[in-house]
């Protein structure tokens, strides 16, 4: 997954959803943070 991301561009001008799809397993919202699950297990907490 790393190589795949480091390949990728950083600047995002439209929204993919086959991207979303196929990188996303979910997304958890809590009332003063988010946390997003890839299908590769990695899990990263957003905050405000």
């Amino acid at each position: 997954m790393s190589i795949f991301l480091q390949k990728q561009s950083t600047a995002l001008t439209a929204y993919d959803e086959p991207l979303v799809r196929r990188l996303i397993e979910k997304v958890t919202v809590y009332e003063d943070k988010f946390t997003v699950e890839f299908k590769s297990g990695v899990m990263v907490d957003i905050c405000e």
